[in-house]
C-alpha cells in the first residue's frame, strides 16, 4: 500500500510513467512468445546430399543454441524455434565450416535455409601413416572419424543436453507470458495506490489495494519459478540483453518480498487509525524502486539496446 508518497494525486507522476512503461512493453513480448520453424538441405559443390553435418542455430539475443544433424537426403529442421535472428554454423567432416550471421525464424511463416559445402583441402601426413594409431588403410584418401577412434556415440549430439535445452526453452517460455500477465494487477496495484492512502481514503480502497498487491506477489512469484529452475545447459553462455534482465532480477526480486511486508505494517497502521510511521513509510519508496526494476526487466527482453 504506497501512502506517504501518493497523498496528493499531483504527486502520482512517477506512478502513470511506470504504467506507461510497462504498459508499452506488452506487444513487444506479445510478438516474442512465438516458435516457428527453420529448415533446409545441405549439399557439396556437385549438387548431392551431404549426411551427417552438425547444424548449429544460436540466438543472437539469449546466447542459447540448438544442434541438428543432416540425414542422408541432407536435410535438416527444428521444430519449436523460439523467433528471433539467429547465427547459423555448419560443419561436417572432409568439408570447409560455414558460418551465417544472421538468419530470421518467426513464428508465422517456416524459414528455409540451404547451404553448399566445398571440400576442404587435404593435409597428407609427414608421418608413415603405419606408425599411427587407429590410422585408415592405404587407400582411404583422408581419416574418418571412426579411424581418429572416436564411437558413433560422441560424433552425434548429446541427447540428453538437447532434451535439457528443450525443457529450459520451454519453460522460459511460460515465465516470458506469466511475467506479461503479472503486469496486469501490477499496473491495476500502482492505480489504486491513489487513493489508498491519505486522510480521506476509505477502508473499502486499501482493501482492493491490497487484494491487488497480493495477487501480482502471487503471480510474480509463479513467473520467478519458472525462471529460477529452468534447467541450465553446460557451456551455455548468458550475453546482452539477458545479463541485463538478470540484474534486474536481484532488485525486484528482493523488492516483492519487502514490499507487502511492509505494505501489511502500513495497512495495519491505517486501519487503526495512525498516521504510518516507522519502518512502514518505507513501503512507497520500496514499492517504486521494485516495480521500476520489473518494468525496466521487461523492456530489456523486448527493446535490443
Amino acid at each position: 500500500m504506497l501512502t506517504n508518497v501518493f497523498r496528493r494525486r499531483r504527486r502520482g507522476a512517477p506512478a502513470i510513467v511506470l504504467f506507461c512503461l510497462v504498459f508499452t512493453s506488452v506487444p513487444f513480448l506479445i510478438a516474442q512468445s512465438g516458435a516457428g520453424e527453420l529448415s533446409g538441405r545441405v549439399s557439396d559443390a556437385s549438387g548431392n546430399a551431404v549426411a551427417n553435418v552438425t547444424v548449429t542455430a544460436t540466438s543472437v539475443d539469449t546466447g542459447q543454441g540448438r544442434t541438428a544433424a543432416t540425414g542422408t537426403d541432407g536435410i535438416y529442421k527444428f521444430d519449436r524455434l523460439p523467433s528471433g535472428n539467429y547465427e547459423m554454423k555448419f560443419e561436417a567432416a572432409g568439408f570447409n565450416t560455414v558460418e551465417i550471421p544472421s538468419t530470421t525464424v518467426s513464428g508465422t511463416v517456416p524459414a528455409v535455409l540451404d547451404e553448399k559445402l566445398e571440400a576442404a583441402t587435404e593435409v597428407k601426413p609427414t608421418i608413415p601413416q603405419e606408425n599411427l594409431p587407429n590410422a585408415p588403410s592405404s587407400g582411404s584418401t583422408a581419416p574418418t572419424l571412426s579411424d581418429l577412434g572416436l564411437t558413433p556415440e560422441q560424433t552425434q549430439g548429446n541427447p540428453r543436453e538437447q532434451a535439457l535445452l528443450d525443457k529450459r526453452t520451454h519453460m522460459l517460455k511460460i515465465h516470458q507470458r506469466m511475467g506479461l500477465i503479472t503486469t496486469i494487477p501490477l499496473i491495476a496495484t500502482v492505480a489504486t495506490s491513489l487513493n489508498a492512502g491519505g486522510k480521506n481514503t476509505s477502508t473499502t480502497s486499501r482493501d482492493l489495494h491490497a487484494a491487488l498487491g497480493g495477487l501480482t506477489g502471487d503471480l510474480y512469484f509463479i513467473t520467478a519459478y519458472y525462471a529460477i529452475f529452468a534447467p541450465r545447459v553446460p557451456g551455455t553462455e548468458t550475453r546482452g540483453p539477458i545479463r541485463f534482465h538478470k540484474a534486474m532480477a536481484w532488485i525486484h526480486g528482493p523488492g516483492m518480498i519487502l514490499t507487502p511486508i511492509l505494505g501489511i505494517m502500513a495497512f495495519d497502521q491505517k486501519n487503526k487509525g495512525e498516521k504510518v510511521h516507522g519502518i512502514a513509510s518505507a513501503h512507497a519508496p520500496v514499492a517504486i524502486v521494485t516495480a521500476g526494476a520489473f518494468g525496466a526487466a521487461l523492456l530489456s527482453v523486448s527493446v535490443k539496446f
